[in-house]
């Protein structure tokens, strides 16, 4: 059965710095997107950042320039490097993967989730 397991999360100070990880296993497709979402308190879920298996990377604009995307040594793991961040950062940071999103950014385009980490900015 699949499994997705995030971590890395926690409360930092604004200008802070995070690493959450996603490790995928039990995943029936060789080659698939792990995305990452978040979703802050009354925010609705937003896509931040994917990896293909094959390392290709996508971003969304509110990530570009302060977060990296990477993928580990295992293809079925992943980075996420949270840099200079903010109060508005704070929320449910969750790994999702499928291999064929329609739409990579949408939730409702992957069908496997983990759990979720918690991402706190604050001063």
């Amino acid at each position: 059965q699949a499994q997705v397991v995030e971590s890395g999360g926690g409360s930092v100070q604004p200008g802070e710095s995070l690493r959450l990880s996603c490790v995928v296993s039990g995943y029936p497709y060789p080659n698939y997107y792990m995305a990452w979402f978040r979703q802050g308190p009354g925010k609705a879920r937003e896509g931040v950042a994917v990896i293909h298996t094959d390392g290709r990377k996508y971003y969304a604009d509110s990530a570009k320039g302060r977060f990296t995307i990477s993928r580990g040594d295992d293809e079925n793991t992943n980075y996420l490097q949270m840099d200079s961040l903010k109060p508005e950062d704070t929320a449910m940071y969750s790994c999702a993967v499928d291999p064929s999103p329609w739409e990579f950014f949408y939730p409702g385009a992957y069908k496997t989730w983990g759990q979720g980490t918690q991402v706190t900015v604050s001063s």
